[in-house]
């Protein structure tokens, strides 16, 4: 059986310095809040070519956060790609706001840039763009939107860590919100997130709104939260950390296999040199695509679906998120994603690519 995931053997290799670092960790006595999360925070701010880090509980977190410390008007509204995971919509009905879906184009899956202004009105604060599957988003686009209507930019990249836009990082744009789910290239073992930014008040705001809305113990300036990364997550993450652009390299040589030795009968992601790529998920799209997951499990394949129900068609969002999105729709009744992990062998991607390209309804 060829998993689709498998987070032991994901782990393997790092097993002995997560054991060496949890050591230490343990013997020092500090486990909320501490030197290892301030360090992973430095490092991680590095890593995304940003000023500051600042930890959270998790992906969803970070959003929320990020959102809730612009201080945004009561009834402002939030432009959204209407593809997206459910938490980046979360995220804004949780501040209060409303999100406003645009449409993704149907060839990256990253919200189409031609659409946006339409949906710009006078509440409109924020373009909340998702670096898709570890795809960037065609940021000159929204750069000039957003200077044009003085928006401000947060970036979903949950997906992306480390991808590139004409060589520049993701987070790095405008305000960076980061998931360290165990599944993702920057996995934690447990749960976790990060907001990254380069203003140094926004920063201190996000630190006071993670810890209870204090900046010194027991005064409360601001309605705070509990969500604060765990110095143990901290720990793993900078072991992690240190491998990333490996992990990166190694899932790109596995993408590239499935470019160059996949059937032109499925559709298969767009590559562009401006952008550089780090296939959390490799996904391909066929119109019969729940038949091809049938299948390719019936030959000891393991497959996912990102997503299975577009955000608009969920029943708790049926009062909030109106219209219809045809775009959207098509690629959640088509989209497949394959196995990438960084466990898998070259030999296992051949061996999918070889599973596909003999299915007879192809």
């Amino acid at each position: 059986m060829i998993k689709y995931e498998d987070l032991k053997r994901v782990n393997e290799k790092l097993f002995d310095d997560y054991k060496k670092s949890f050591d230490k960790f343990l013997k020092s006595g500090w486990y909320v809040l501490g030197g290892n999360v301030s360090a992973f925070e430095n490092e991680f701010a590095s890593f995304c070519e940003s000023s500051y880090g600042i930890g959270v509980a998790s992906g969803l977190d970070a959003l929320i956060l990020a959102i809730d410390a612009f201080e945004f008007p009561k009834d402002s509204e939030i432009i959204v790609p209407s593809n997206t995971y459910i938490a980046t919509i979360l995220a804004i009905i949780r501040n209060g706001f409303k999100p406003v879906l645009v449409e993704p184009d149907i060839k990256t899956y990253n919200i189409d840039t031609t659409k946006i202004e339409d949906k710009i009105t006078k509440r409109t604060k924020a373009i909340l763009v998702v670096h898709l599957y570890g795809k960037a988003c065609d940021m000159d686009s929204i750069i000039d939107i957003s200077n044009r209507y003085n928006l401000k930019i947060i970036e979903d990249c949950a997906q992306a860590h480390g991808a590139k836009y004409k060589g520049k990082k993701v987070g790095s744009f405008g305000v960076g919100c980061f998931s360290f789910y165990p599944t993702k290239n920057l996995g934690a073992l447990g749960d976790g997130g990060a907001v990254v930014c380069d203003d140094e008040v926004y920063m201190q705001k996000l630190k006071s709104l993670r810890n209870y809305g204090s900046a010194k113990k027991y005064y409360n300036d601001d309605l705070g939260y509990n969500s604060r990364l765990d110095e143990i997550q901290a720990v793993f993450l900078s072991v992690k950390l240190k491998i990333l652009d490996d992990i990166t390299q190694y899932k790109r040589e596995l993408a590239k296999l499935y470019l160059q030795n996949l059937d032109d009968r499925v559709i298969k992601p767009v590559v562009d040199e401006e952008y550089l790529d780090v296939y959390h998920i490799f996904n391909i799209r066929h119109e019969k695509r729940d038949e091809l997951q049938k299948y390719l499990l019936q030959n000891s394949i393991e497959t996912q679906i990102h997503y299975p129900v577009a955000p608009h068609k969920q029943k708790a969002y049926q009062e909030v998120l109106n219209g219809d999105y045809p775009i959207s729709q098509e690629i959640h009744d088509t989209t497949l994603s394959l196995p990438i992990s960084y466990f898998h062998t070259k030999d296992d991607i051949l061996k999918v690519c070889e599973t596909i390209n003999n299915w007879s309804e192809l």
